[in-house]
């Protein structure tokens, strides 16, 4: 599978899990740190090709996604579930520890951010469905971002995400139904 884009992701070993999947072309930032020089790089990238920003599931990587957003946000997302990227020892949690399966999938699934999205799905109903102030809300968001391949996010950039994507109520809506009846199987 040959990729367009070029995809940003944190480091080495990074690279070398994208290119076991995929014929591709990679930015590594070095960690959480970018700089202008790699902004400048991702730029460059965004015009002559596209870029696909392909960061750990974390803390860490999500500030680098958002890092670079902020600078090209014309770039497209990829996202892997964190137990799709657990070391199998349990010694931490990134994209090099991703089978090339998980690694074609996410980038399959990657897409755009929109910032200027119209409110299409309301705080309320993110309320109303659990997923946030419950006792279940972050395993439902983790839920939901698996289903919506949008990544999981905590409750307060819940509704961002959303909305930077333009997920539909009628997805938003047929996600929350299969969750809720993995809910009643268990």
């Amino acid at each position: 599978m040959k990729i367009k884009e070029i995809i940003v992701v944190e480091g080495k070993d990074d690279t070398t899990a994208i290119k076991r999947a995929v014929d591709a072309d990679t930015i590594e930032t070095n960690g959480s740190a970018v700089t202008m020089e790699t902004i400048a790089q991702i730029e460059l990238a965004q015009k002559t090709r596209g870029v696909i920003i392909f960061t750990d599931p974390d803390y860490p990587g999500q500030k680098i996604r958002q890092t670079i957003a902020l600078h090209v946000p014309e770039c497209k997302h990829a996202f892997i579930a964190k137990e799709a990227a657990l070391h199998k020892h349990g010694r931490g949690v990134g994209v090099e520890h991703a089978s090339p399966e998980e690694i074609r999938r996410a980038l399959k699934d990657a897409h755009h951010m929109m910032d200027d999205a119209k409110e299409i799905i309301t705080k309320d109903d993110l309320m109303n469905a659990g997923l946030v102030g419950g006792p279940r809300a972050k395993a439902r968001r983790e839920k939901l971002g698996k289903l919506l391949k949008i990544g999981y996010t905590n409750g307060k950039q819940l509704h961002k995400r959303l909305q930077m994507f333009q997920i539909t109520e009628a997805a938003f809506a047929a996600a929350i139904q299969v969750i809720q009846q993995e809910e009643k199987d268990e």
